[in-house]
C-alpha cells in the first residue's frame, strides 16, 4: 500500500473515531458509536499490517493471536460490575506498551529509521521522553486502582505528611532527568526516568479513595491517550497521534466535569490527592433507631404512589439487580404510577456505570435523567426507591463542613415525600461516612440484598 493510500486509509479511521466519541456521549447512540470505532480500529489495524514498513508477519501473527485469545476470554467472562477495574486494567497496559516501544526505539533507532545509537534528533528524544514519563506513571497508577476497585488492598487513602511537596519535588526531578536525556542521550538518565515514573505513579493514585475511582480512572485514561500520542510522534504514525490526543483530550475533558460534578480539585486530581492530609474519614454517626421494613410495606406504598423515584447505585451493580428493578418500574407502571431513574455522576465505579447496566436491562431511554436534569424533581416525588446508593444520597455532602464529602453534589432524595432505601446494613458508603438519611423520619430502610428485595416488592404488588 503507498503513502497515499494510506493517509487516506488513516483519515477515514480518525474519523470514525471522533465519530465513536459523539456516538458514545448518549446511551441512545452509544451502540451506534461502539460499532463504528470497531470499523475505525479495523481500518487502522489493516492498514497498518499493508504498510511496506513491515518486514515480519510472524510475531505480529503471534501477537494477535495470543491478545485476541485473551481479549476474548475477558469480554466473555467478565461481569459488568467489574468493568471498572477491568478498564484500569487495560489503561495499565497501554501505558506499558508506550514505554516498551520508547525503550525500543532508543536501542535500535536505525529500524524505527529515526537514526543510529548517539544520534537520535532531539524532538525525538522529548518524545520519548514524555511518552515514557506519562506511560510509566499510567502503568503503575492503573495497577494501584484496579487493585483499589478489585478488593485486593484497602480503598481507604493512603495519606502521609509532605505527600504534596515530595510528588512536587520528584516531578521536578523528573524534568531534569529528562532535559538530561534530550541533550544527551543518556541510558542512565532514561532508566531513572522509567524508575521515577513508576514511582510517582505508585504515589499519586494511593493516595486517592475507592469512591473518588470514578475521576481518577477517567484521568489514567487521558494519561494513556497522551502518552500513545508521544509514541505516535516517535513513530512518525498520523493515526496513533491522533487517536491519543483524541483519547487524551475526552478523557480530560471528562475528569474535569467529574470533578465539577463532585466538587473536587482537577489540579489536585493531577498532582494526587484529593484533600488535606489526615484522615479523611467522617465520625459515625452512632446508633440510632431506624425504621426497617418489609417488601410487602414497600409494595404498598409504592402502589398507593403517583411518583415514584429510582436512585441506583454500587449495591445494585453488586447484585445484578437492573433486570429486577425494570420488572419493578414496568409494574408500577401497569398501576398508572409514574417512573424516573435519576443518575449520580459518580454512582458505580466508573462514569456512565449506571446507564449501562440500565440498558443492560432495556430500561427507556426517556426515563433516565442525570443529576442536573432531575434532581429538583425529588421535592414532588412521593418514593424516592434508593438502591444500592450511600454517599451520592447522604445530606452530609450540604450541611456538615467538616465531613470527607462536604462540598459534593447530591441526589437530594431526602425531599421527597417518603425513602425506600435499599441496603444490606447500616454501614458507612465507601467515603467511611455515615448516612444520616437511614434515621430520617420518613425513611424506610429495607435491609436485604437489592436484587432479591426488589423482586420480592414486584411479586407483592
Amino acid at each position: 500500500m503507498n503513502a497515499d493510500l494510506m493517509g487516506v486509509a488513516y483519515l477515514v479511521a480518525a474519523i470514525c473515531f471522533i465519530l465513536a466519541l459523539r456516538g458514545l456521549s448518549s446511551p441512545q447512540t452509544g451502540r451506534r458509536g461502539n460499532l463504528i470505532g470497531i470499523i475505525g480500529m479495523v481500518i487502522a489495524i489493516g492498514t497498518t499490517l499493508l504498510s511496506p514498513n513491515v518486514l515480519s508477519y510472524s510475531w505480529i501473527i503471534a501477537g494477535v493471536l495470543i491478545g485476541g485469545a485473551i481479549g476474548t476470554v475477558i469480554a466473555l467472562k467478565v461481569e459488568m460490575t467489574a468493568l471498572p477495574q477491568l478498564v484500569a486494567a487495560f489503561h495499565s497496559l497501554v501505558g506499558l506498551a508506550a514505554v516498551f516501544v520508547a525503550t525500543a526505539t532508543l536501542l535500535s533507532p536505525a529500524a524505527y529509521g529515526i537514526g543510529s545509537v548517539g544520534t537520535i534528533p532531539t524532538s525525538t528524544l522529548v518524545e520519548m521522553a514524555l511518552g515514557t514519563f506519562i506511560g510509566a506513571i499510567t502503568f503503575t497508577g492503573s495497577i494501584i486502582a484496579f487493585a483499589k476497585l478489585q478488593g485486593l488492598v484497602t480503598g481507604s487513602p493512603l495519606v502521609f505528611k509532605g505527600q504534596h511537596p515530595l510528588n512536587a519535588l520528584l516531578g521536578l526531578v523528573a524534568v531534569g532527568l529528562m532535559v538530561w536525556f534530550c541533550t544527551t542521550e543518556s541510558y542512565q538518565a532514561y532508566w531513572l526516568i522509567v524508575v521515577l515514573s513508576l514511582l510517582l505513579g505508585f504515589l499519586i493514585i494511593v493516595t486517592i479513595a475507592v469512591d473518588d475511582m470514578p475521576v481518577e480512572n477517567s484521568m489514567l485514561n487521558s494519561y494513556s491517550g497522551w502518552a500513545a500520542c508521544s509514541i505516535g510522534f516517535t513513530l512518525a504514525n498520523s493515526l496513533l497521534i491522533i487517536t491519543g490526543a483524541l483519547v487524551g483530550s475526552s478523557g480530560a475533558i471528562l475528569s474535569y466535569v467529574m470533578c465539577k460534578g463532585m466538587n473536587r480539585s482537577f489540579f489536585n486530581v493531577i498532582l494526587g490527592g484529593f484533600g488535606g492530609e489526615g484522615d479523611v474519614t467522617a465520625p459515625r454517626v452512632g446508633d440510632k433507631a431506624v425504621k426497617a421494613g418489609s417488601a410487602a410495606d414497600a409494595a404498598f406504598i409504592m402502589r398507593n404512589a403517583a411518583k415514584v423515584m429510582v436512585g441506583p447505585g454500587y449495591g445494585m451493580a453488586v447484585a445484578q439487580a437492573q433486570h429486577a428493578l425494570r420488572e419493578l418500574a414496568d409494574a408500577l407502571k401497569e398501576q398508572d404510577v409514574e417512573v424516573a431513574y435519576a443518575i449520580h455522576p459518580v454512582a458505580g465505579r466508573m462514569p456512565g456505570h449506571m446507564n449501562v447496566l440500565l440498558a443492560e436491562a432495556n430500561v427507556p431511554y426517556d426515563e433516565v435523567f442525570e443529576l442536573e436534569a432531575i434532581n429538583n424533581a425529588f421535592g414532588t416525588a412521593d418514593v424516592a426507591y434508593v438502591i444500592g446508593a450511600n454517599d451520592v444520597t447522604n445530606p452530609s455532602a450540604k450541611n456538615d463542613p467538616e465531613s470527607a464529602i462536604y462540598g459534593m453534589p447530591i441526589l437530594d432524595v431526602e425531599k421527597s415525600t417518603t425513602i425506600l432505601f435499599v441496603k444490606r446494613s447500616l454501614s458507612p458508603g465507601y467515603a467511611g461516612v455515615d448516612n444520616e438519611l437511614f434515621y430520617a423520619d420518613n425513611t424506610m430502610m429495607l435491609f436485604d440484598d437489592a436484587k432479591k428485595m426488589t423482586e420480592e416488592i414486584v411479586q407483592a404488588l
